[in-house]
């Protein structure tokens, strides 16, 4: 099981751009309900500040979110967008409340 955790902070004229590639990828996941992978998005108060947080829970550990084509909309300019690239963090779950089993 891999949890990663991504920030980044999108340019102040791209932040509704940005949100819309993410509630597309939401919504061809759950048109496809791939298993084994935990997904949430979070968009800041500040409109351009995103984290995102994966739980990929597959037997392979393979990633199902990278092959969807969403994904790869979302993906292909996203450095454009920055203006802070995104980082990933790779975490282990200490504790959670209703919110990664």
């Amino acid at each position: 099981m891999k949890r990663v955790i991504v920030r980044y902070k999108v340019k102040e004229d791209r932040g509704e751009e940005n949100a819309e590639y993410v509630r597309q990828v939401f919504a061809e996941l759950a048109a496809a309900a791939p298993g084994g992978l935990r997904y949430v998005t979070f968009q800041a108060e500040d409109g351009v500040s995103f984290t995102h947080i994966a739980s990929i829970e597959t037997a392979d550990g393979s990633n199902p979110l990278v092959d969807t084509p969403a994904f790869k909309a979302f993906q292909e300019e996203l450095r454009d967008r920055c203006e802070v690239p995104p980082t990933a963090t790779h975490v282990s779950l200490v504790g959670s409340y209703r919110f990664i089993d």
